[in-house]
C-alpha cells in the first residue's frame, strides 16, 4: 500500500473511532493518534537532511528534519522554506514524502513532530499542539540558513488546521503564503459529522473556522478531494467562505483523504499547482506584519 494511502486509511480509523472516544470521556485525545516508530529518513530519496531540536513556548523539546533546496549550496538561495505541517497519525517520517519532492522544485522543507510525535517529548493536546505549530515557524524563521522573508506553509488534515490556527493568531512574520490539503472546519464540525450532537462535546478554541479570517492578506490555497470520506469538501468550502481574498479552493475529482499530492494517482498535477501558488506568492512585495487575531 502506498504512504499516502496508508495514512489515509489511518485517518479514516482514526476519525470512524470517535465515537467511542466519546462515549468514554476521551475527548481532547481523540484528534491524535502518535506513535514513535522512525518509518524511514530523506536518505531513503537521497536526500541530504539535518536532524534538528527545538522548543516549544513551554520548553517541551521537538524535533524535526531540515531539508534543504537540491543544487544549492546556500539554502537561502532557495525559492523559499515550505514549513509542513502533517496529520494525526504516526509521525513525520511516515508523512515527509507528501512533500520529498519539494526539494527538487527549489524549496527547502521543514518538517517537525508535534509533542508526542516520534521523538518529540509529552503528550498531544490541544493548547500544546497549537504551540508546538507557532515555535516550529519560529524556529524556522529564526535559522541562519533560511531567509525569513520567504517562509511557505503548508499543512495537511489535521496538520492543515493546525497551520491556519498558528498564521492566523498572528504568528505571519515573513509568511508569504499558507496552503491547505484536506482539513476540517472545525473539531465540533467533523465530530458532528460522525456522531450527531457530538460537537457538543469538543472545544473549538483551536479551530481553523475562528482565524481562516484572519490570514488575509497572506494568500490561502485550499486543495480538497471530492470523494473524500474522512473529511468531506464541504468543510474546505466552508473555509473558504469564511476566508478572505486572496483565496482560493482547487476540488480535486474523485480524489481520497490526502490524494491529490499522491503521483501515483495524479501524476504532477497538484503538486504543480500547489508549487505554483507559492512560486506566485513570492513574486509578490512581502506582506506586511498584522495584529494577531482576537
Amino acid at each position: 500500500m502506498s504512504v499516502p494511502r496508508r495514512l489515509a486509511r489511518l485517518a479514516g480509523r482514526a476519525l470512524l473511532a470517535l465515537p467511542l472516544l466519546l462515549l468514554g470521556g476521551c475527548v481532547e485525545s481523540m484528534f491524535y493518534y502518535p506513535d514513535r516508530v522512525r518509518y524511514e529518513t530523506p536518505d531513503a530519496l537521497g536526500l541530504r537532511y539535518e536532524r534538528v531540536r527545538f522548543r516549544s513556548t513551554d520548553g517541551t523539546a521537538l524535533s524535526g528534519w531540515f531539508i534543504p533546496a537540491m543544487g544549492r549550496a546556500d539554502p537561502r538561495e532557495a525559492k523559499g522554506t515550505v514549513i509542513h505541517f502533517h496529520g494525526n497519525a504516526q509521525n513525520m517520517s511516515s508523512h515527509w514524502r507528501f512533500v520529498a519532492w519539494l526539494p527538487k522544485q527549489d524549496f527547502n522543507v521543514f518538517v517537525f513532530d508535534y509533542r508526542g510525535y516520534g521523538d518529540s517529548e509529552g503528550k498531544p493536546e490541544p493548547r500544546g499542539v497549537f504551540e508546538d505549530s507557532g515555535s516550529a515557524i519560529d524556529h524556522v524563521r529564526s535559522r541562519a540558513d533560511v531567509d525569513p522573508a520567504r517562509l511557505l506553509v503548508f499543512g495537511q488534515s489535521l496538520g492543515g488546521t493546525n497551520a491556519i490556527t498558528a498564521v492566523g493568531a498572528g504568528n505571519r512574520t515573513g509568511v508569504r503564503a499558507v496552503a491547505i490539503e484536506s482539513t476540517f472546519y472545525s473539531y465540533a464540525s467533523i465530530a458532528n459529522d460522525k456522531v450527531s450532537g457530538a460537537g457538543l462535546l469538543v472545544g473549538d478554541r483551536y479551530a481553523a473556522s475562528k482565524y481562516v479570517a484572519a490570514l488575509s492578506p497572506i494568500p490561502l490555497l485550499l486543495i480538497h478531494g471530492t470523494a473524500d470520506a474522512v473529511i468531506p469538501v464541504d468543510h474546505s468550502r466552508r473555509l473558504l467562505a469564511d476566508a478572505r481574498e486572496p483565496k482560493r479552493l482547487i476540488e480535486v475529482p474523485d480524489a481520497g483523504h490526502l490524494e491529490p499530492m499522491n503521483e501515483a494517482r495524479f501524476g504532477t498535477t497538484y503538486q504543480r499547482a500547489l508549487a505554483e501558488f507559492f512560486e506566485a506568492a513570492l513574486a509578490t512585495a512581502p506582506i506586511a506584519p498584522t495584529p494577531p487575531a482576537r
